[in-house]
C-alpha cells in the first residue's frame, strides 16, 4: 500500500495510564479555545490524516510553507496549519511550557507543548496562500478574524472532538487503509467534495473507476461558507446515488472532517496529500478544484501539480477538463472530447442551482439525477 506522506502515518492519541495522567495535567494548565477549523485541523493532526505533522506549525515550518510550499526540512506542504491565540492568551503562554486545547464548551481535547509564539502578517499569508488579500474572498475573512500570535507546536489527544452526525462514515486513515486492504484495492481514486455529486461529477468518478480498483469518495463536512449546501444534504445525495448508480462494491464514501481554506491550487496540492495518507494512490483534480468566484484560473489547480517532481507528491493526480451533457452527443463529455458549441452543453452554475430550486424548478435530468434533485428541492423548501 501507498506509503503516507513523510513515510510513517502519525498517531498522537494517548491512551490507557498516560491518559489518565495527562488529563489531570492538562486540568492545570493554561488554556487555548479552539474554533471550528482549529479543531478539525487538531482531530487530523491527531489521526494522522495529516502526517507528517505532529502538532499545529511553528515558525520556521510555517514560514516556509508559505513562501515555498514546504515544510522547513524540505517536504512539500503547500497550506499553513496554524493555531492562532485567542484574546490575551499568548501571554500567559512561556515557550518550552504546556496548554490545554479546549473546545467551545470547554473540554479538554489535548495537551500542546508550546515551542513557538510568534506573530504573522496575515496580507503577506493571504497573497501567498490564497494569491488575493481582497476582503470578499472567506479565506481573507477567515484570517481577519483571528488573532495574528500564532502558537506552534507538538500535540498529545486525550479526547475526540463530540460529532453527533455521520457516525458510520467518519474513518480515519488507518481504518480507510484496513478496509481497502481488504478489498484487495491496489489502485484507489479519492474524490474531494463539498457540493452535491452531480452528473459532470459523476463522469469524472466513473472513468477513474476504469482505471483503478476502487472509489473513495470523500465529501469535506467541515467548516464552509454559510452558503454552501449543508453537509446533512450532501450526504444524502451521495448514499441515494450510490444506492442506484454505483457498483457498490467498488466505491467507500467516508466523511473528510477537514475545513475549508478555498485556497485553489494550493489547497488542491493538500487535499491531494491528505488523501495519500488515508491510503488513496490517485487523486481526481477537476475544474477550479477548491475554487470560490472567480479568484482563480479554471485549471489553475492542474498546473500548480507541475512545480513539483512526481515522486514528491507521489499520489497519480487525474485531471479532468470541464465535464458537461452534450445533447448532440446525447452523453456525458468535455472538451477534450466533445466536438459541439456551448449551445449544445448542459451546464448550470451553483447559482443557478439554488436559483432553480428556490423557484421550486429542479434542475434538468442532464445536469444531476432526479434522485438528487428532489432531495435538494425538499432541502430547500
Amino acid at each position: 500500500m501507498i506509503h503516507p506522506h513523510g513515510g510513517r502515518l502519525v498517531n498522537r492519541f494517548v491512551s490507557g495510564e498516560n491518559r489518565e495522567q495527562l488529563s489531570i495535567t492538562a486540568a492545570k494548565l493554561p488554556q487555548i479555545v479552539l474554533n471550528q477549523r482549529e479543531l478539525s485541523d487538531l482531530e487530523m493532526i491527531a489521526n494522522g490524516a495529516m502526517s507528517p505533522l505532529e502538532g499545529f506549525m511553528g515558525e520556521s515550518d510555517y514560514r516556509s510553507v508559505v513562501d515555498s510550499m514546504r515544510l522547513s526540512n524540505g517536504l512539500v506542504w503547500s497550506i499553513p496549519v496554524a493555531l492562532s491565540a485567542k484574546t490575551e492568551e499568548h501571554k500567559s503562554l512561556k515557550k518550552g511550557g504546556q496548554a490545554t486545547l479546549v473546545d467551545e464548551a470547554g473540554r479538554a481535547l489535548a495537551v500542546m507543548e508550546v515551542r513557538d509564539v510568534y506573530e504573522v502578517d496575515h496580507e503577506y499569508e493571504a497573497q501567498m496562500v490564497l494569491r488575493t488579500t481582497d476582503e470578499e474572498h472567506p479565506g481573507m475573512q477567515y484570517l481577519k478574524s483571528i488573532s495574528p500570535v500564532y502558537i506552534g507546536g507538538a500535540i498529545q489527544m486525550i479526547r475526540r472532538p463530540e460529532h453527533k452526525d455521520f457516525g458510520r462514515y467518519r474513518l480515519e486513515p488507518k481504518e480507510t487503509r484496513v478496509l481497502f486492504a481488504t478489498k484487495g484495492w491496489n489502485r484507489i481514486c479519492a474524490f474531494q467534495t463539498r457540493n452535491p455529486i452531480h452528473r459532470a461529477h459523476e463522469y469524472l468518478q466513473k472513468c477513474a473507476l476504469e482505471v483503478t480498483d476502487g472509489l473513495l469518495i470523500h465529501p469535506l463536512v467541515g467548516e464552509t461558507k454559510s452558503d454552501d449546501i449543508p453537509a446533512d444534504v450532501r450526504m444524502r445525495c451521495y448514499e441515494e446515488l450510490i444506492d442506484k448508480y454505483y457498483p457498490q462494491d467498488r466505491v467507500v464514501l467516508s466523511v473528510f472532517p477537514a475545513a475549508m481554506r478555498y485556497a485553489g491550487p494550493r489547497e488542491a496540492i493538500f487535499h491531494a496529500l491528505v488523501r495519500k495518507n488515508y491510503g488513496c494512490t490517485h487523486f481526481i483534480v477537476g475544474r477550479d478544484h477548491a475554487g470560490v468566484g472567480s479568484y482563480y484560473g479554471t485549471y489553475d489547480a492542474h498546473a500548480i501539480f507541475g512545480e513539483f517532481e512526481p515522486r514528491e507528491i507521489d499520489i497519480t493526480p487525474l485531471f479532468f477538463d470541464h465535464a458537461f451533457y452534450c445533447r448532440s452527443c446525447g452523453n456525458m463529455a468535455t472538451t477534450k472530447t466533445c466536438p459541439h458549441g456551448k449551445d449544445d452543453h448542459v451546464f448550470l452554475s451553483g447559482t443557478k442551482v439554488r436559483e432553480m430550486l428556490a423557484n421550486g424548478e429542479l434542475p434538468p435530468a442532464e445536469f444531476t439525477r432526479p434522485e438528487v434533485a428532489q432531495i435538494l428541492a425538499e432541502a430547500t423548501r
